[in-house]
């Protein structure tokens, strides 16, 4: 069942509602995801919250995400000349740095420590530096030159993905240890990173 929006009305494997986004403008949807972002990091400062919850949540929602932009907008954008091959690289860097910080979250037993409170300040200060530069360097031109039409073929090509990988169960700590592990081994991150 489709609701307004084209969202699908369906619960995921989390019990933090991260969208159904079935068709759309790719701009909007990832703009969608970056909200959800910033909520989810608001919760998993705030010591009330079940922040076990929600940082599976934010794992699950990020690893998606990344893979149905690297997947499908990326390639399809930088085809267009609406971004560098640089530009996609940056973005794949950042994505990375995405996970290596939400690695470092996940593996904490402990939500109400000193040390789960740093690694949610750095994933915060890595989140929010990727969503700015994102929309600058990657959504703005998506927008000025590429037309309606791609842009809706490519929102139901990510939406379609990002919602595969949540329906998989994406976002473990060992699928985000992987890809770490991965971005290493292409160049997208320094190995002596973790001594910083």
């Amino acid at each position: 069942m489709v609701a307004a929006g084209g969202y699908l009305a369906r619960m995921t494997s989390t019990p933090i509602d991260l969208g159904r986004p079935v068709s759309g403008d790719v701009v909007e949807l990832i703009l969608d995801d970056h909200r959800r972002f910033e909520t989810l990091l608001r919760d998993l400062r705030d010591s009330s919250s079940d922040r076990d919850a929600v940082r599976r949540a934010l794992a699950t929602l990020h690893t998606a995400h990344a893979i149905a932009e690297e997947t499908h907008v990326y390639p399809k954008l930088e085809r267009k000349d609406a971004i560098s091959q640089e530009e996609a690289e940056h973005g794949e860097h950042e994505h990375a740095e995405g996970h290596e910080a939400l690695l470092a979250v996940l593996e904490l037993k402990g939500t109400d420590t000193d040390a789960f409170d740093d690694a949610v300040e750095e994933l915060a200060k890595v989140l929010n530096h990727h969503l700015t530069e994102e929309e600058l360097t990657i959504l703005n031109p998506a927008r000025d030159e590429v037309g309606e039409r791609v842009r809706a073929q490519l929102g139901e090509a990510f939406a379609t993905e990002r919602n595969r990988q949540i329906d998989e169960g994406c976002g473990s700590a060992e699928q985000i240890r992987e890809l770490v592990a991965r971005a290493r081994r292409k160049g997208l991150l320094d190995e002596d990173q973790d001594d910083e």
